[in-house]
């Protein structure tokens, strides 16, 4: 699946903060990535298709630096990651193994992937932080990851931060953190998000302006009236 620039454009000027008010009213409360952080402060919030990449625990047959050029490998997906999209990983919370590194991350900025997500951990993080690959996760460590994973795949529904991911799942990453829009809501996030946003913005004028909540936040029948007036002039 490929989001078009439009949806991109729109979901980039909606916080995480308010897609998760807006799905909460559809009754989901379930899709903000637990322990995915920005590694870099003041990262643009970004938009993409998930690509999923999924680790279990690790076992010592498996995860080995043989592993490494096995065709079931992260070199291997990384290959097969497409133009845009974001990579999410399920690690299971792991903080003692670095999934990826500076090398993968370079070449994934190479492949013009446009985030990482992960309630993992990176390592090199100097290095990963050089690439410029935006990268939400749960810090560094520095042992790889056969340290403490195995990898199994990729393109499969995975958990990532104790939430239900599915290949082509729609992924915005700010300063909040992580959030998921299933296919099926993404038309009624990007009619609903920006009015929300819309409506947020003028409510801060209100209080700024001295208005008491009460009333405001939420709205009353009189405050929508004013509102709905405010918006005929605009």
């Amino acid at each position: 699946m490929s989001l078009s620039p439009q949806a991109i454009a729109t979901l980039s000027q909606v916080s995480t903060a308010t897609i998760t008010t807006v799905l909460l009213k559809k009754g989901l409360r379930n899709l903000w990535l637990r322990g995915a952080r920005p590694l870099r402060p003041g990262q643009p919030r970004l938009v993409g298709p998930a690509f999923t990449l999924r680790f279990v625990p690790a076992r010592e047959d498996l995860a080995t630096p043989e592993s490494w050029s096995s065709p079931i490998s992260t070199r291997t997906a990384i290959e097969a990651m497409p133009e845009g999209c974001i990579a999410v990983v399920d690690a299971m919370g792991v903080s003692t193994a670095g999934i990826f590194g500076d090398i993968l991350c370079a070449r994934m900025v190479q492949r013009k992937v446009t985030a990482l997500v992960s309630d993992g951990v990176v390592r090199d993080i100097e290095g990963v932080l050089g690439t410029g690959l935006p990268t939400w996760c749960n810090g560094a460590a520095a042992p790889p990851s056969v340290a403490g994973l195995t990898f199994v795949g990729w393109g499969e529904g995975i958990a990532c931060g104790g939430v239900a991911v599915f290949p082509n799942d729609i992924i915005v990453a700010d300063q909040d953190g992580v959030v998921l829009i299933p296919q099926a809501l993404l038309d009624h996030v990007l009619a609903e998000g920006p009015e929300q946003e819309r409506m947020e913005a003028w409510i801060v004028e209100e209080v700024n302006n001295g208005a008491s909540l009460p009333g405001l936040y939420p709205m009353n029948a009189e405050t929508k009236a004013r509102y709905a007036a405010f918006k005929a002039k605009t």
